[in-house]
């Protein structure tokens, strides 16, 4: 089998223009970034066309080291209803730089179904992530500023809680010091970075409807509390229109292609497991204004993206998938089977059955919003049919649509079967109307307890005193009515990152929360959860070079 990066370069791709005009886009509408990418205007968004169309969700079950190739399936997916005749548009979020030369690699898809040109799409595409960059660290440069011109008048700040952020994994600026030196140097203080994805910024981005909304929502982030305890905002700095400026162009969703020339929207990158997961609402609802079928995904396994995106992203945009699609693999069912990593792909069916625990309990969990869902199984070359078999059996006992993806190594063909049965299930039995886990009056406590409760399985949800105080505060401020956005480890129910399969019972403990006033949602951090990732031993920048000017390593 061919490398990704190999496949992506021997693909056919069409000048852009000619994608826009297949959904039905002029071309002077559209702002081009070179040949294969362009910027389209939110302006374009038709919400009784959005109305009419069949949103498709793809979440996963738990993700492990094995992975589960979720956005490979989504592609696919699209590919296949393409193939079979339907108007379909793909809606995926942005790579991000950190997993790309850290640990994870690229998030364009692979194999057979990518979408394209992958190369810049996994690094700096057409800037958005550097806006959004620029963006937050612009604040954080003007509220410094603001601090050292009005010292002399007695301004203060008691509590900043606005931090930096960049598009890099680095533990060493997760907590430093800045100001330090001569007075002209600043004030000196604690301060430190996030990862873009986790920046309030990129949330905004990704919730706002409009630029009138983007701005409106960048003057009320809450920066921090002033020497006399009172909330301090964007808006009094008055540089929230400056900001809106920085991010005017990142705010239109980016078009581009696939494997197959299908059209893709790939707008927005939040992290699921440290912020809500989901791409740009704005790049969702013009995937629905020009496809008929619109196939999205939520990051990381279907506790934590497809959670947010139903209970923040829905609830907000008001929009709800016809269906979920839930990818599974063997290898990935036979590490919550309890099977070492090692032997993963040796036959071992005991290991497959008790890994089906996971993939019910997403699939209730799912069932609890009303969702009617689907499970697709990723097939691996090496995988055993008798286990296959079983994993579909085991899908028909519990009446769940089950079918195989195999886009990877065959592109859209390999997806028809999985295309044909997600029409068949969307038109005799589509979801039901949507059932959030919790009401927007709740206790921003009580919502957060729902969650750990209904979907993690958490019988004990216990708040440090810091947490409490800062919901009180939240409450106080006016934001009970925000939804919650709980940051906590991708692989496992629990906040304990190795315990596999499925964990019931357990204590669920909330260490901090952060007050996203502009973002409007409520992110609380679970045990150890961090917003800063390190670099692992063996970092994924060792493989990317240049090869006779071409790059090698993405995948």
């Amino acid at each position: 089998m061919k490398q990704d990066i190999e496949i992506a370069r021997e693909a056919t791709l069409k000048p852009i223009s000619v994608i826009a005009a297949t959904m039905g886009i002029n071309q002077d509408l559209i702002e081009p970034y070179g040949k294969f990418i362009a910027k389209v205007p939110g302006k374009l968004i038709d919400e009784e066309r959005v109305e009419k169309s069949n949103l498709i969700l793809v979440t996963a079950i738990t993700p492990t080291k094995a992975g589960i190739g979720k956005t490979t399936v989504s592609v696919g997916l699209s590919l296949g209803l393409a193939r079979i005749g339907k108007r379909a548009v793909l809606a995926l979020r942005e790579p991000s730089l950190g997993p790309c030369f850290g640990q994870k690699g690229g998030a364009a898809g692979g194999g057979y179904a990518q979408v394209l040109p992958m190369d810049r799409i996994n690094l700096h595409f057409t800037g958005d992530f550097h806006a959004i960059t620029t963006a937050n660290n612009m604040i954080a440069a003007l509220l410094d500023n603001y601090i050292y011109q009005h010292q002399t008048e007695g301004f203060g700040m008691k509590q900043i809680l606005w931090r930096r952020v960049m598009d890099v994994n680095d533990r060493s600026l997760r907590h430093i010091v800045t100001g330090l030196g001569p007075h002209v140097n600043g004030c000196p203080q604690e301060s430190g970075f996030d990862i873009t994805p986790a920046s309030e910024i990129m949330a905004i981005l990704c919730l706002a409807s409009d630029l009138e909304d983007l701005e409106r929502r960048i003057n009320h982030i809450l920066l921090g509390y002033t020497l006399e305890d009172k909330p301090f905002y964007v808006s009094d700095l008055g540089v929230g229109s400056a900001i809106a400026v920085l991010l005017k162009d990142a705010l239109n969703p980016n078009l581009v292609q696939t494997t197959e020339n299908t059209p893709a929207f790939i707008h927005g990158g939040p992290f699921a497991n440290i912020a809500h997961g989901c791409n740009s609402i704005i790049a969702t609802k013009m995937a629905m204004t020009y496809g008929d079928y619109v196939v999205t995904e939520a990051g990381f396994g279907a506790d934590l993206g497809a959670e947010k995106f139903l209970d923040i992203k829905c609830r907000k945009a008001h929009i709800q998938p016809k269906l979920t699609v839930l990818v599974a693999t063997l290898r990935g069912l036979k590490m919550h089977g309890g099977v070492e990593e090692r032997a993963i792909r040796l036959p071992h069916t005991e290991g497959v059955c008790r890994g089906l625990r996971n993939l019910d309990k997403h699939i209730h969990n799912l069932q609890k919003f009303g969702q009617t869902v689907l499970v697709c199984f990723n097939q691996y070359a090496d995988d055993d049919a008798q286990e296959i078999e079983m994993v579909r059996r085991h899908c028909k006992e519990q009446d769940v649509p089950f079918a195989l993806n195999n886009a990877f190594a065959q592109g859209g063909a390999g997806a028809e079967d999985l295309a044909r049965l997600v029409v068949e299930t969307i038109e005799q039995k589509p979801s039901k109307p949507l059932q959030l886990m919790y009401a927007d009056e709740s206790h921003i406590s009580a919502k957060i307890e729902a969650v750990a409760r209904r979907i993690y399985g958490a019988s004990h949800v216990t708040f440090s005193a810091d947490a409490q105080r800062k919901m009180e505060r939240a409450e106080q401020l006016g934001c009970r009515t925000f939804p919650v956005c709980i940051a906590k480890t991708q692989y496992s129910f629990s906040q304990d990152p190795k315990a596999y399969g499925v964990t019931d019972g357990f204590d669920f403990e909330i260490r901090d929360i952060v007050i996203n006033s502009g973002a409007e949602m409520i992110v609380a951090i679970a045990g150890n959860m961090i917003r800063m990732p390190g670099l692992p031993k063996s970092p994924q920048a060792l493989h990317i070079r240049l090869v006779d000017g071409e790059i090698d390593g993405l995948s």
